[in-house]
């Protein structure tokens, strides 16, 4: 299993929904995928997540969960053999644990326009996930509402992200990692090669231009 945090500079492709895909985000230098476990257009099947974990070693796996309840959370997570948990929504201590002692990471989810954003008390947790209000739609917001607090924990930058935007927020934010769905798929369910590609190139080059300065 490939460990979250030993990226340097982290880059996931979100809603990935086949093996196919998988071993396309694999060859295209990323170094996760996002499996949707929660109610969505590109909700995945225990099966065919288990299928993506096996056939994609050196990535990361991301399960993606909201408003599941503890027990779905945890049993879909150890069946299926993700890494991560991203959890949008509550999240209970209890279930941080038992994610923990099945060493699984735990990202929160935090939407910038919710009271959760600034009351958030990450110590528990291995990752925060900065999103819009619309997760999964594609829909962005004012970068400049990131910065109204600090975190203690890597930040990953999510929400409307695509290959033409990626590189001014990263140079704006400086977050450990960035996420995409949306801004590379060729249709809902299927991402774009080309897009995936030219996404993790372009975020790629913005984060080594941080290392340099």
């Amino acid at each position: 299993m490939v460990e979250f945090l030993a990226a340097r500079n982290f880059v996931k492709i979100c809603g990935v929904t086949s093996v196919a895909d998988a071993l396309m985000v694999a060859s295209s230098g990323a170094d996760a995928v996002g499996l949707n476990f929660a109610v969505s257009t590109r909700h995945v099947e225990r099966d065919v997540a288990r299928e993506v974990v096996r056939a994609t070693p050196d990535l990361v796996h991301v399960g993606i969960f909201r408003d599941n309840d503890d027990a779905y959370i945890v049993d879909t997570a150890t069946a299926t053999g993700v890494g991560v948990a991203q959890i949008h929504g509550y999240l209970s201590e209890a279930t941080t644990r038992r994610l923990h002692d099945e060493n699984i990471r735990v990202v929160k989810a935090l939407s910038v326009n919710e009271p959760d954003f600034l009351a958030f008390d990450e110590h528990d947790v291995d990752a925060v996930l900065i999103d819009g209000a619309e997760p999964g739609s594609g829909v962005g917001y004012a970068r400049t509402l990131v910065t109204r607090r600090s975190f203690l924990v890597p930040v990953i930058v999510a929400g409307g992200l695509t290959s033409d935007n990626v590189a001014s927020v990263i140079d704006e934010l400086t977050p450990w990692g960035v996420d995409v769905a949306t801004g590379v798929e060729a249709s809902p369910r299927v991402k774009d090669p080309l897009l995936v590609t030219k996404f993790v190139t372009l975020a790629r080059e913005a984060f080594e231009r941080e290392e340099n300065t």
